[in-house]
């Protein structure tokens, strides 16, 4: 087997792993946070620290009885929560995790196994596409039928208010996120994620040169996961549960995992973007090889993403939530005048300045 398939495959795996991961220990941690903040203790019955919890609640969502209202369409009930899935897991191919990596033939255990030829280099990156940010905005975008399919498939009116809401806070937070994007496109001059972070070598990052860009961002990811306090379309006070309400077992699992799994792909995007993603500042001072550099900077990468996911987490049990008005009010009135504001200053700092 040619050794580069084979890294690519171990890429592709280990991606799925570490987002499945990150997104079931995320409840987890969100639980924790949560107690942290309310003074409670959090899960700490099923294993040290609770850790084994994630895993319980998996079991306790296969185990549970799966039910179709009698009125629902089923096949689109069905494909509502995997479309979810799909389009939340499908965005992490063009993350960049980690600089390039070189391997040496004489250093791989069971060499001769493998058809290496001579040393080679290799991304640490499901897929580097050249239009990198038009796949995620375009997975993204997909995503919404997810939640619009099962809400109006269950055939229940607090499922459907909900899909509406989440169609709508999407399609209106997209534009306000696409508009911060061309700043930063305008300033790397690529759509390849790579490319962008290769570009913010040490710790010249794009938050120093697109601060407005980045609120604006990190507020219309808020919206575009759904996460408090823009959970409109699960507002239990209101809706019951939102579009989820008439779901149970694995499917609601799917709804929930994908929640957590846009969660992290959002903190893993404003990371590579805004955060210089793998580079990390003083990183070629430290007298190390270059592979050193970049499995540390994987490390660091997974670090930035971490933070953002704990940032999420605070703001969550933090703010309340937006009335309907409120949030539609913010995206079209606020955000979208002043993420086109932003665009005319990036563009007049471009000639001024390059």
């Amino acid at each position: 087997m040619e050794f580069a398939l084979l890294f690519k495959i171990l890429i592709v795996v280990g991606v799925f792993v570490l987002t499945l991961l990150v997104a079931l220990y995320s409840t987890w941690a969100e639980r924790k946070v949560s107690a942290i903040m309310q003074d409670r203790i959090g899960p700490n019955r099923a294993g040290p620290f609770g850790l084994l919890q994630p895993l319980a609640d998996g079991v306790k969502m296969f185990m549970k009885e799966e039910i179709i209202p009698g009125q629902a369409n089923r096949a689109l009930f069905i494909l509502g929560p995997c479309l979810a899935m799909l389009t939340a897991g499908m965005t992490s191919a063009i993350i960049p995790w980690g600089d390039v990596i070189t391997i040496n033939p004489e250093s791989v255990p069971f060499s001769e196994y493998f058809t290496f030829g001579e040393s080679k280099t290799y991304i640490v990156q499901a897929a580097d596409i050249n239009i990198g940010i038009l796949y995620a905005f375009g997975v993204v975008s997909v995503g919404v039928y997810g939640i619009m399919i099962g809400g109006w498939a269950s055939n229940n009116k607090y499922s459907l208010l909900g899909a509406i809401r989440a169609s709508s806070q999407m399609i209106s937070y997209e534009l306000a996120m696409g508009l911060s994007m061309i700043a930063v496109i305008m300033m790397t001059g690529s759509l390849s994620v790579r490319e962008i972070v290769e570009q913010q070598d040490g710790f010249n990052w794009n938050i120093w040169y697109q601060p407005l860009g980045f609120i604006i961002f990190l507020i219309c990811a808020f919206a575009e996961t759904n996460r408090a306090p823009f959970d409109l379309p699960e507002c239990e006070t209101e809706l019951i549960g939102g579009y989820h309400t008439e779901y149970s077992s694995m499917k609601l699992g799917f709804f929930l995992f994908a929640e957590y799994f846009n969660m992290f792909i959002s903190c893993a995007i404003i990371a590579a973007v805004y955060f210089g993603g793998y580079n990390f500042p003083f990183m070629h001072d430290l007298g190390l090889s270059d592979n050193a550099i970049a499995i540390i900077g994987i490390f660091v990468f997974l670090g930035k993403v971490i933070f953002g996911i704990l940032f999420f987490m605070w703001i969550r049990w933090t703010l309340p939530r937006f009335r309907y008005d409120q949030l539609m009010k913010l995206g079209w009135q606020i955000l979208i005048p002043l993420a086109i504001v932003n665009l005319l200053f990036t563009g007049l700092g471009i000639i001024v300045f390059k």
